[in-house]
């Protein structure tokens, strides 16, 4: 014990030398450094007493990971500390690439299912298949183990040997391979819409993403596109740098794409666009939504601010901090805010709101008297408060309740596995229908596995029920309430036509998944997009476009749309890691 209580008055002590406090200064009890010092040492002395008298052993890890990530949650959402065991979780959030076998899992039963599998990797080069169950990792059983703990165990360092045995359609199969360096594609889709216009989809701002779309967009000049649409819905941002890269791949030299300034001066930043552009003249559209955050928002920000380019769709995520890694003892690491960032206009995208939050976390109402105007290059008033404002906006419809049920609780995925199952092969995604025998078998797949749901209409009207019983209204009412009850209850093969279509838009994609990968699914959603229809109209109205770069208001377009990846926060598929 006499021991313990040393090692840790030695770290105290250290902890004081660092933050360079002398014994002298720590007599001013006005100083800033006294209270730091001071904290610091009630932290020491709690932390010492609870290792010696607390009733039960404490995991001393455990106690001080919780009290640091409660300590941060006090700052903002994205200053996040990774204690060793998390370090390839950083490596993937910075860089994009880890050493594994290319696929997503999630939990959710005895055994860990493979979501999806990344093309052109190990697990998709030795056929292992979305919908697989991972039941063994070099023979040992994964019976009940996480999906966090069974994704650490097929990681590895690239080059090392991995045996996986997955169970599917009830058989064992046994696949062995070789990890790799998996590095995660930023622009999993690009192509031409129609002879016009070119598209590309871009994902993530990972190291290196820069080369991705400069390539996409290389080729698609080959073909000699009119308009190009740069998708960036869903994308959750990343590298800052890889921002002002890409806008300059559209913008020639010597423009200010986005400046930083925080609390150490000598760290404020002005990026500017350096190099020749690609295509300064061709017609943009830029696409966003809810999930388009950090650095796509200096992308869509600093389009719309030069007055490059139309934005199109919802406002933005509303996150305009920056933050840098630091290194810490033990292998550890913090990411932390340092800034904020400032686009061409001069405003800041991140939301100065946090308590009017939508529940995916994107900016929700502001308060006129949090807002200021600015003004682009050529003009245009643009706001701060929060998020990028499109000058068109387009409202994706919400999925119905039945869908949504449907897709967050795998009944979409379960059938995809077994269609592939008895459909071992599917041309093309164009050729591609779900016929009425499918959407049959899917019906009555969930009648067999007594599929049911509550829609909000028939929960908020049992509370109300509820309620008039409590308050004795019921009998009063009695027959209007059993007659809302009667007519607003819903049957599943009712409900199972009635969103017929977009139930089979959904399991359409989750089919095209499997044979096409990701390239495929993006394909297919394509062909129903409705945002992306209207960014075609706009670009192939040339004299609508030049008139909302010069200041026309643009409209606002109520438009169904299907899932984009992380940008649909409802259908996030729960608990996935990449492996």
């Amino acid at each position: 014990m006499k021991n313990i209580k040393l090692y840790w008055f030695a770290t105290a002590f250290s902890l004081l030398l660092l933050a360079g406090i002398s014994l002298g200064f720590l007599q001013s009890q006005d100083s800033r450094d006294f209270r730091v010092a001071k904290n610091l040492d009630i932290f020491f002395s709690l932390f010492r007493e609870l290792n010696t008298f607390y009733v039960d052993e404490i995991d001393p890890d455990k106690l001080v990971k919780t009290g640091i990530d409660n300590m941060l949650r006090t700052l903002d959402p994205y200053t996040v500390y990774f204690p060793e065991s998390e370090a390839d979780e950083f490596a993937i959030l910075t860089t994009g690439k880890y050493g594994g076998i290319g696929s997503l899992v999630r939990g959710g039963g005895e055994y860990v299912v493979v979501s999806e599998v990344y093309k052109g990797f190990p697990s998709d080069l030795a056929g292992i298949k979305a919908g697989d169950l991972i039941i063994k990792v070099d023979g040992v059983s994964l019976r009940g183990v996480s999906s966090e703990k069974v994704s650490d165990r097929l990681k590895g360092n690239p080059g090392t040997e991995i045996v996986v045995t997955v169970l599917r359609n009830g058989k064992e199969i046994e696949y062995k391979m070789k990890r790799e360096k998996i590095s995660i594609p930023s622009v999993p889709y690009f192509g031409m819409l129609d002879s016009k216009t070119g598209y590309i989809r871009f994902s993530s701002f990972t190291q290196d993403c820069i080369q991705e779309v400069k390539n996409a967009l290389v080729t698609l000049k080959t073909m000699n596109p009119e308009n190009i649409i740069l998708d960036l819905r869903g994308n959750p941002g990343g590298l800052l740098t890889e921002a002002v890269e890409i806008v300059n791949l559209f913008v020639g030299p010597g423009n200010k794409v986005v400046s930083t300034k925080g609390k150490v001066k000598q760290f404020d930043e002005e990026f500017k666009t350096t190099r020749a552009a690609i295509d300064e003249k061709i017609p943009l559209a830029v696409l966003i939504n809810r999930g388009s955050a950090s650095a796509a928002e200096i992308v869509a920000g600093a389009i719309q601010d030069l007055d490059r380019g139309v934005i199109i769709g919802q406002r933005s995520y509303g996150k305009g901090l920056v933050q840098v890694s630091r290194n810490l003892s033990y292998n550890t690491q913090l990411k932390v805010t340092t800034a904020k960032y400032y686009i061409p206009s001069g405003r800041c995208v991140q939301a100065v709101d946090f308590s009017h939050r939508n529940e995916d976390g994107s900016v929700g109402y502001i308060p006129d008297s949090l807002i200021s105007e600015f003004r682009t290059r050529n003009g245009r008033i643009v706001r701060d408060g929060g998020g990028i404002t499109p000058d068109v906006e387009s409202i994706p419809e919400q999925l119905s309740q039945i869908t949504a049920e449907l897709y967050l609780r795998n009944y979409i995925f379960d059938f995809a596995t077994q269609y592939c199952w008895s459909h071992p092969e599917v041309k093309s995604p164009a050729d591609f229908t779900l016929t009425d025998k499918d959407y049959a078998d899917f019906e009555q797949m969930l009648v067999t596995r007594n599929f049911s749901y509550k829609t909000i209409t028939e929960t908020s009207l049992n509370e109300l029920i509820e309620n008039a019983r409590r308050e004795k209204y019921f009998d009063l009412h009695k027959d209007l309430l059993t007659k809302l009850e009667a007519d607003l209850s819903h049957t599943l093969r009712q409900d199972l036509t009635l969103f017929r279509p977009e139930i089979t838009e959904l399991i359409g994609e989750e089919i095209i998944r499997r044979f096409f990968y990701e390239e495929g699914a993006v394909a297919w959603q394509l062909k129903n997009d409705e945002q992306v229809k209207k960014a075609v109209s706009i670009l192939n109205n040339p004299s609508g476009y030049s008139s909302l770069l010069s200041g026309k208001q643009g409209n606002t377009l109520i438009s169904r749309s299907v899932p984009q990846g992380s940008g649909t926060a409802v259908l996030r598929q729960p608990d996935g890691s990449s492996v």
